[in-house]
């Protein structure tokens, strides 16, 4: 049996053009960016958590008898001699910031699209549904050698500016300057995600350890952090034994699947990196989703 197809039929399966992403503005306007939280075991149990949007500043003013002594403006109190207050209003667009893993392994499919492929489509789904509701853009692009982060912004050359990005970070995935962990990417997105963002992480979730956990824990106490775990059907399911030939459009290589006991090393790993994502997603509270390579994006944000 044969994974993959030549060069010439497979360029829309192992890497994503911008056309692709700009053609999913219209299916997005469905999409609502409310999610579930997992509360109890995979047989059930979900209750809905909704955090309120960041607070901007928007002013000074003389205190006022009934006002939070913890909003007191110190700098302006000893600049005029007279205890002033800040004043904050609410944000009117609330930001979202997607994380987009673009890692050598995310390169990689036996079936449907490469996991980067449907990771960027799952981005820019989510890039426009936000655009729809009038939020911010923003977001987090790592490969294995860079991690670059945009600022969010209004409108649709946010989205835009977003998607560019995300088609254009395949050059930066040398296999010899893998040096982003996710450890890392978690560090930068916590400096970059602001209070009341809503925050997607969009990975195949490789490298979660303690310490992944722990930023993660820092993140969802002031944003609304959802996990979306993106797999291939292989690593969930061992394939029957015989010799596969897989492609990642430039190399081929043939694999003999008669060592069953590597390849029942190789789903042990997908299967405990699987349920630490979970466990961590329900001890904190956040949205999990899955989503393999043959399923439909759009499906299953909804």
């Amino acid at each position: 049996m044969i994974f993959g197809k030549q060069a010439s039929t497979t360029s829309e399966l192992v890497s994503v053009s911008l056309k692709t992403l700009l053609d999913l503005a219209r299916p997005a306007a469905g999409l609502d960016l409310k999610h579930s939280t997992i509360r109890a075991g995979q047989s059930g149990g979900y209750v809905s958590r909704f955090k309120g949007r960041g607070m901007e500043f928007e002013e000074a003013r003389g205190y006022q008898p009934g006002d939070d002594i913890r909003s007191i403006d110190w700098r302006v109190t000893a600049r005029t001699d007279e205890t002033h207050t800040k004043v904050f209003r609410e944000e009117r667009e609330r930001p979202v910031f997607i994380s987009v893993d673009n890692r050598p392994a995310m390169h990689f499919a036996t079936r449907g699209v490469f996991k980067s492929v449907l990771a960027a489509k799952l981005a820019g789904l989510l890039a426009w549904a936000a655009q729809h509701h009038g939020d911010r853009i923003g977001g987090q692009i790592f490969t294995g050698s860079v991690c670059r982060e945009l600022k969010p912004q209004n409108g649709k050359h946010a989205v835009l500016r977003f998607l560019n990005a995300i088609s254009n970070q395949d050059d930066d995935n040398r296999v010899d300057q893998a040096t982003i962990t996710l450890e890392h990417v978690l560090a930068r997105l916590m400096h970059h995600a602001r209070p009341g963002s809503l925050v997607y992480i969009i990975s195949d979730f490789r490298g979660i350890n303690d310490q992944v956990e722990a930023y993660l824990a820092k993140l969802s106490r002031h944003c609304e952090v959802v996990l979306i775990f993106v797999y291939d059907p292989l690593e969930s399911h061992l394939p029957e034994k015989g010799r596969y030939r897989f492609t990642d459009d430039k190399r081929d290589v043939v694999i003999d699947t008669g060592d069953r006991q590597r390849l029942l090393k190789y789903q042990q790993h997908f299967s405990r990196r699987l349920y630490q994502a979970e466990q961590i997603a329900k001890k904190m509270g956040l949205a999990f989703i899955q989503c393999s390579t043959i399923d439909d994006p759009i499906q299953r944000l909804r």
